[in-house]
């Protein structure tokens, strides 16, 4: 077909895990194919150091600056990067030659919208040197160039993998759970929005591993031996994140766990899980119609409390929530998926972001090309 490109796209999450590698041949359009998908895990140590960079980053004050040991940590973290390429290629019987284009997202260190900064570490150059292959990376840049959040971008892609998900003329919303919340609307009439929608797993994450050191609640084991503590859920849920009629995107440190002994680890892993389930819900209310289905992806999903509650809570509005594998979809991958695809749009000079997504005055392309050298 015209314009089919065999692409892997590459996630590393704001919840510091691993990376995620997908494999997608797609024209960047209608047509998907899915591929293979591998998980790649970060180790302590890393995941340390990756925390730390968060911290470091709060000094940064334009998108190139790497104050302390980023820049450090940015190559490593590139060739983590060129190693699960490798082992995804080896593993799958596939060589450079194979692959069109890599989408490399990078990791996120820091976020600020407002002020039209975001920084993601990541050397697509060096990506490209190591791989063989060809790399479109730093993917949101332009998009705040033009006026928008530089988030969300993988909209388009849900757009693309709603076709055939409609529940009786319904709307349709993807839900990826990962360290934030986000969350993308299908309307019944194509309509395409989407928003941050609140805190993911990110305070889950940090408050497990402040009170019990481990990196988070596994299946929300944890979670379903507390109970939801209604004022400390209702000290969230009154953010004013979700009453501003504004839509924004969030930096993972724009909500923060709970002080010390505000509850105990089990009733604070319980009441957080419950914040996840009702900030999707109650971001949803400024969406221009209700929901019909809401598709749930990233490792949230994994969490039986989170989506027990927001089934419960989505049930109150008439609406069914579905694991994406409900669905034939890769709930881990989903994010790899769409940056492989989001690659393949940005090579055909496709709009990678929307006025209704990121606020982007007009659709606008985005990402830059960096070619390999040599394909092996």
């Amino acid at each position: 077909m015209t314009g089919m490109r065999t692409a892997i796209g590459l996630m590393s999450g704001t919840s510091l895990d691993g990376i995620d590698v997908a494999l997608l041949r797609t024209d960047g359009e209608s047509v998907v194919e899915r591929g293979p998908a591998l998980g790649c895990a970060y180790d302590a140590a890393f995941r340390r150091r990756l925390q730390g960079a968060l911290e470091t980053a709060k000094s940064i004050e334009a998108r190139g600056e790497r104050p302390g040991d980023l820049a450090e940590i940015e190559r490593e973290l590139t060739l983590r990067h060129a190693e699960a390429v490798r082992a995804f290629l080896a593993e799958n019987g596939l060589k450079p030659a194979d692959i069109d284009v890599v989408g490399f997202h990078g990791q996120t260190v820091l976020h600020r919208p407002d002020a039209g900064l975001t920084v993601q570490l990541g050397d697509g150059g060096l990506l490209a040197e190591e791989t063989g292959i060809d790399v479109v990376y730093d993917m949101r840049a332009n998009d705040m160039v033009h006026g928008g959040q530089g988030a969300p971008l993988i909209p388009v892609y849900h757009a693309a993998l709603a076709t055939g998900l409609s529940r009786a003329g319904k709307a349709v919303v993807f839900v990826n759970i990962g360290g934030i919340s986000n969350i993308t609307f299908i309307g019944s009439d194509g309509t395409i929005v989407a928003f941050d929608s609140g805190p993911g797993n990110t305070l889950i994450d940090q408050w497990v591993e402040t009170h019990a050191g481990i990196p988070y609640d596994q299946g929300g084991m944890i979670a379903s031996e507390g109970r939801v503590d209604p004022d400390l859920a209702a000290r969230y849920l009154g953010h004013a994140f979700f009453t501003d009629p504004v839509r924004r995107s969030l930096d993972r440190n724009d909500f923060r766990p709970p002080e010390g002994a505000a509850a105990s680890l089990e009733d604070g892993a319980r009441t957080l899980a419950h914040v996840t389930a009702a900030a999707i819900l109650k971001s949803a209310r400024h969406l221009p119609e209700r929901p019909g289905l809401y598709v749930v992806c990233g490792g949230g999903r994994l969490n039986r409390m989170i989506m027990g509650d927001l089934a419960a809570l989505a049930e109150r509005e008439g609406a069914e929530v579905v694991g994406a594998e409900a669905v034939d979809l890769n709930g881990d991958s989903m994010e790899a998926e769409a940056w492989a695809y989001l690659a393949v749009r940005s090579l055909r000079s496709l709009p990678l972001t929307f006025p209704g997504t990121t606020g982007v005055k007009a659709p606008v392309t985005g990402g830059i090309l960096q070619k390999a050298i040599a394909r092996g």
